[in-house]
């Protein structure tokens, strides 16, 4: 991968490091990332667009840094990656207050369009039906998945039939914006992570809100107390708020394990915490009901109702 660098970016690298990946090295006192692209290239045209944009507003952006033939995509070994310049103290935590007003400072317009995502019933009912054939036909020695799959399929297809219900029963408002939003969002959320254009989408507002507390109570922090922060930051409508209930039951946590065991960048027994956790998030699922509920009468689960504290 050196040689590659210093082909196509005429960098000459003492050192280069590997996280998964991601390559990364410092040259002249400067960090530096080679990061896998999975997007397309109209995406990141509007990606460039966002970037862009928010600089204008003050807020600082990862750097592209084109190679030597004036490209932001460079294909290496039959994958397309591209250089990031991070912008500097990255490690530095992005609260979820700060994601809120970083989010909603930057709504979609028509020139952002290849970012949206919004379809979500109909995303997460095709990625079960994938994982279904998955490990019908590649799963069989996969004991901890195939113990637990069924119990998080049904999360999973609870979580769709909450939302196609919340777009069959309520309507959009001026409440209910577009905005920039990410792939996903994790607890701790750092600026290296936050502001790297290549996680950029847009979506409703509650996508962000919704990972950031689900990824906190799987890192034994206190999720409702950050669900009661969000909900006090600004109002929501009962149409969003059904949503963000709908995205904290949907398990992401697991199907995002799942791939990559599948894939196999992550051992089988990573699964285990989670779904050690799997009463204790119900109970959090029940408390977090009855707190959106003082906001708006959001659609009730019985069985998550029923569930003793």
């Amino acid at each position: 991968m050196k040689e590659s660098l210093n082909y196509y970016y005429n960098l000459n690298i003492a050192d280069l490091e590997k996280w998964d990946y991601i390559y990364t090295f410092t040259l002249n006192n400067i960090e530096y990332y080679f990061v896998p692209f999975n997007r397309n290239e109209k995406e990141l045209k509007d990606i460039l667009s966002v970037c862009e944009e928010l600089r204008t507003r003050g807020i600082n952006v990862h750097e592209f840094i084109p190679n030597i033939f004036g490209k932001l995509i460079t294909n290496v070994y039959n994958t397309n990656y591209c250089l990031l310049r991070p912008i500097p103290n990255n490690t530095n935590e992005i609260s979820l207050i700060e994601l809120m007003k970083i989010s909603s400072s930057l709504v979609l317009t028509p020139n952002k369009s290849n970012l949206y995502r919004i379809s979500w019933a109909k995303l997460w009912s095709d990625k079960i039906d994938y994982f279904e054939y998955q490990i019908s036909e590649l799963g069989k020695d996969k004991n901890i998945i195939l113990d637990s799959f069924s119990y998080y399929i049904g999360l999973g297809e609870n979580a769709i039939s909450y939302v196609t219900n919340t777009l069959n029963k309520y309507k959009q408002t001026s409440l209910d914006k577009i905005v920039l939003s990410h792939r996903r969002i994790k607890y701790p959320n750092y600026y290296l992570n936050y502001l790297n254009p290549l996680s950029f989408i847009f979506d409703y507002e509650v996508r962000d809100i919704a990972e950031y507390i689900k990824s906190s109570f799987f890192a034994e922090e206190d999720a409702l107390s950050y669900l009661k922060e969000a909900l006090k930051e600004q109002p929501f409508s009962i149409y969003s708020l059904s949503l963000l209930y709908a995205r904290l039951l949907y398990p992401t946590y697991y199907f995002d394990l799942y791939e990559e065991i599948m894939n196999k960048e992550e051992e089988e027994e990573k699964l285990i915490p989670i779904i050690e956790k799997a009463n204790d998030y119900e109970i959090f699922l029940k408390k977090a009901y009855y707190e959106i509920s003082k906001y708006a009468p959001i659609e009730r689960i019985e069985w998550l109702l029923k569930k003793e504290l």
